[in-house]
């Protein structure tokens, strides 16, 4: 199992390295087809996968898509308005056909997963170097976390949820990631036009983030336990499904994408 999963996590970080390289459409499609694939997955959960609810929220997920690349909504409350009335469509002339639960979880969905994931685009259109601090939150610390948890962790962190974190594993997670963050800010200082006090605005950036991450894997888990879900999907061995992987991505992006902008303005003002 651990061979099979060190493998995968290998072909996620090549896939994940050429794909932001190449940033552009290409990731914006990606990320599209991978948000497709996690609604579909926690739809699943719900029983709804095939069901229109779903379709509606695949529909509205790809309509928030093309208006990132071509924008013709003129304010995304407008987008939010018409998911939740499309769905009270279905919900009223298909009574009583679908639980409430289920046509909740439909909306949640779109936001959940495609419009959260979709920040790895929009902080790939910032910068190519602040796109990697997303994996760099959420899969260092998931690794430092789990090391150190492993090592010296005793205090459980959510004993009833996830009896195997730590609160030992979760300092060591934040930590391990504002020092990583600390180096690759000075390797890549020249490149992101940065000194010594934008390495630190990053890991201070990059500790919050780890810490958000962590509510992202708890809250993925917390779906599952609520439905008796050992895990969202197989499409990934030694994983499980997307949600499985990207659970802590999909919290982390959105913050680093909110502060990395704000560092990047403060940088602008303070040169």
């Amino acid at each position: 199992m651990f061979k099979t999963r060190l493998i995968s996590g290998i072909v996620l970080v090549i896939l994940a390295l050429i794909l932001i390289m190449i940033g552009g459409d290409v990731l914006l499609v990606t990320t599209l087809a991978i948000s497709y694939i996690g609604m579909f997955e926690l739809y699943r959960v719900f029983k709804i996968e095939k069901q229109l609810p779903a379709i509606i929220g695949y529909i509205m997920a790809t309509i928030y898509y093309i208006n990132l690349r071509f924008p013709f909504i003129p304010d995304m409350m407008m987008f939010v308005l018409g998911c939740l009335v499309a769905l009270m469509f279905v919900y009223v002339f298909t009574y009583p056909k679908y639980k409430t639960e289920q046509l909740l979880a439909a909306f949640f969905g779109v936001f959940y997963v495609a419009v959260m994931l979709s920040y790895v685009y929009q902080t790939r259109q910032l910068s190519v170097y602040f796109v990697w601090l997303i994996f760099l939150c959420s899969w260092v610390c998931d690794t430092c976390a789990y090391c150190v948890g492993k090592l010296i962790g005793k205090h459980k962190m959510a004993p009833v949820l996830s009896p195997k974190k730590s609160v030992e594993g979760a300092v060591g997670g934040v930590a391990g990631t504002g020092l990583l963050t600390v180096l690759y800010g000075c390797v890549f200082k020249k490149a992101m036009g940065i000194d010594t006090s934008g390495i630190i605005a990053l890991a201070v950036v990059c500790m919050i983030g780890a810490l958000i991450s962590m509510v992202g894997d708890l809250t993925a888990s917390a779906i599952k336990r609520n439905y008796d879900v050992k895990d969202y999907g197989t499409l990934i061995p030694g994983h499980g499904g997307i949600l499985d992987r990207f659970d802590s991505v999909i919290f982390t992006a959105p913050i680093i994408y909110f502060l990395a902008s704000m560092v990047i303005e403060w940088l602008y003002y303070a040169g």
